[in-house]
């Protein structure tokens, strides 16, 4: 043996293994699933290696896992002959959090918080299944050997801080766990009881590809020539026996190659938390098998609550691709596009390459093929999902199926018929693209849009008066991503998107010797404010308000350039138009006192003012807020 290596976990591993066992103590069993789905992962990665490196394997290519309960010994173990991990490999992936992150991890901890605890499908969505066995073990014991390495790697823990790291003789390639189970409580399940474990595993692992065996306690007959009988040939005492012989847990049959009407709901539900490692159900059910020049079968589910990571650049793909049952590889971003990763699913291609590589997939016809029909039934669920049903999903999923906008131009117009958006009609209801259009006013030309950070200050912004004022409806976009959807979505079905902030707006008409009486005033404003404005105009959008900032047709938008700068990036240094509403009293009473004395210092103030209102009224920051807050304290005083 090597020497034994005391390392301690990172802070963040220590605050997790306390959440696991405090937190999810109702759900205890929750840790079988999860090592067995561990294992299934182990031999899937080594069943793939063996198609390149067989000789690796060659010793040992009868795959399954094996359970061991030790009522005595207090213990539970699990063994899987699958792909194994170096010494380098357990100091890498045990002892840390996934590749999640950690600062991802413990930020979705704090969300998931609730009056019932931690959420549980935190456990597998960040690959911390590992952990689980801390929920009902005092110590774990992790020994393992990679194929063709001479030596195999201990790993044990307590979980309260530390864990030991070593090498020593190990004959077999895989990985054995052993959890040193601490004393159960009244009510708990005792997990050194066959049965137990038995229900276990036919509840949640039940179609996991690999024979889940355990040696089990059974009756069997005693032979005739050992039965002890009475002098009449009458059988005395038992004439069954205990023993243990090896008894396979589960079906093992992969659940997309049944018939559609075979699979319960159950199954399917069990079945998705399998490959997904989440704890929520299934919001729909894609199972079709498609049949003609070429088969395959798919098996693909809707998620009913987003990922904590769904943006993440780390975040895996939710696609396995098999062949002929055999897993290939899962992170399969060539089923489906990008923005559909949250789709959680198997496709099984009889007629792929075992061998076949991702740059090969990129180029191959049938997964082409595979990746049009799966991205069209996806649409189909979709579409045709219920009304409120479909909200639910929405509110959960609406920013993917937005980045699909810009990404996927085959798909662009029926990515735009499943947008949703609440407007300056709609209350608290969302309405569709073409809800919108039904709706529009004879008169209307255009789908009128406005971006920002929250629906109120959208609702009430000055920019929107105009187009109140012709009853007009307006799309509210408060998601960062809308930013990216119009600009690729210009227009839909004929009509052009037209946002409310940028370019004329072209809904009122100026009555042109009033603004003539207006030019030279505004001509001092520009001059007073050329650091700050591009020009000074009279407005078509204000009826109430007396001033506001507005964009060139092509120019960034106010909450773009807010995004950029919050992101850390530069932007291209833009001046905008300051409009201002030369019907209000307060443009009159200013343009009075410039035309009987354009020295009057008071000018100054009123323009830094008329700018600063403009700001405020899109809810920007104001560069000098105490300046505001002196001026408009001495009109208060003067009005008073």
């Amino acid at each position: 043996m090597g020497a034994k290596k005391t390392r301690k976990f990172k802070t963040e591993v220590q605050q997790l293994l306390h959440l696991i066992i405090h937190s999810l103590y109702s759900n205890q069993e929750i840790f079988v699933r999860e090592l067995i789905s561990n294992a299934s992962d182990a031999i899937d990665k080594a069943r793939f290696k063996e198609q390149t490196e067989p000789e690796l394997f060659a010793d040992d290519t009868d795959f399954h896992i094996r359970l061991a309960v030790d009522k005595e010994a207090k213990t539970f173990t699990i063994t899987d002959n699958g792909i194994g991990m170096t010494f380098d490999e357990v100091n890498e992936n045990i002892g840390t959090i996934a590749q999640s992150g950690t600062a991802a991890f413990m930020e979705a901890l704090e969300k998931s918080k609730n009056e019932t605890g931690l959420s549980p499908e935190l456990i597998g969505q960040f690959g911390v299944g590992f952990y689980s066995a801390f929920i009902v073990a005092d110590k774990v014991r992790l020994d393992t050997k990679a194929p063709g390495e001479e030596k195999g790697t201990r790993w044990e823990s307590d979980g309260k801080g530390s864990y030991t790291v070593e090498e020593i003789d190990k004959e077999k390639r895989g990985t054995e766990i052993t959890l040193y189970l601490r004393d159960a409580e009244e009510g708990d399940q005792d997990f050194t009881e066959e049965y137990v474990i038995k229900n276990i595993v036919k509840k949640h692992s039940d179609f996991v590809t690999y024979p889940v065996i355990m040696n089990c306690e059974t009756s069997e007959p005693i032979p005739e020539n050992e039965i002890i009988k009475d002098s009449e040939g009458k059988p005395v005492g038992d004439t069954f026996r205990k023993v243990k012989k090896d008894e396979t847990l589960n079906s093992m049959k992969a659940i997309w190659a049944k018939a559609k009407d075979e699979v319960t709901e159950e199954e399917h539900k069990e079945f998705y938390k399998h490959i997904s490692h989440n704890w929520d159900d299934p919001m729909e059910i894609i199972h079709k098998r498609f049949e003609g020049v070429t088969e395959y079968e798919v098996l693909m589910y809707i998620p009913s609550k987003a990922p904590f990571d769904m943006f993440r650049p780390e975040r895996k793909h939710g696609m396995q691709l098999y062949c002929k049952r055999v897993f290939i590889m899962d992170d399969c971003k060539e089923l489906l596009p990008e923005y559909l990763g949250f789709v959680q699913g198997v496709v099984d291609a009889p007629d792929l390459n075992l061998n076949v590589s991702r740059e090969i997939l990129q180029e191959d016809r049938l997964v082409r093929n595979i990746r049009k029909n799966l991205v069209k039934q996806v649409f189909s669920v979709l579409e045709g999902m219920e009304k409120d049903k479909y909200i639910e999903f929405y509110e959960e999923f609406a920013q993917a199926l937005k980045a699909g906008i810009p990404t996927d131009f085959a798909n662009k117009d029926r990515l735009a018929a499943l947008l949703r958006y609440k407007t300056t009609k709609s209350g608290d209801n969302y309405v569709t693209l073409d809800e919108y259009i039904e709706n529009m006013k004879e008169d209307q030309k255009e789908i009128y849009y406005l971006t920002g950070e929250s629906l109120t200050s959208l609702a009430n912004s000055p920019l929107l008066e105009a187009l109140k004022a012709k009853d007009y409806e307006v799309l509210l976009m408060v998601d960062p991503i809308d930013e990216w959807v119009v600009q690729s979505l210009t227009e839909y079905k004929e009509k052009k998107l037209k946002s409310a902030e940028k370019g004329d707006l072209d809904v009122e008409k100026v009555d042109d010797d009033k603004k003539n009486e207006y030019s030279a005033l505004l001509s001092f404003l520009k001059g007073k404010l050329e650091d700050k404005v591009k020009d000074v105009v009279v407005s078509n959008r204000l009826k109430d308000s007396v001033s506001c900032l507005s964009g060139d047709d092509w120019g960034m938008s106010a909450y773009m350039e807010k995004i950029m700068k919050a992101s850390g990036q530069k932007t291209p240094e833009q001046k905008r138009v300051m409009e201002v509403n030369i019907n209000h009293p307060v443009m009159e009473k200013i343009k009075g006192l410039f035309e009987s004395d354009t020295t009057n210092p008071v000018l100054t103030d009123y323009s830094d003012l008329l700018y600063d209102i403009a700001v405020i009224s899109e809810g920007g920051k104001l560069e000098n807020p105490a300046r505001f807050s002196s001026l408009l304290g001495d009109l208060m005083a003067k009005a008073i």
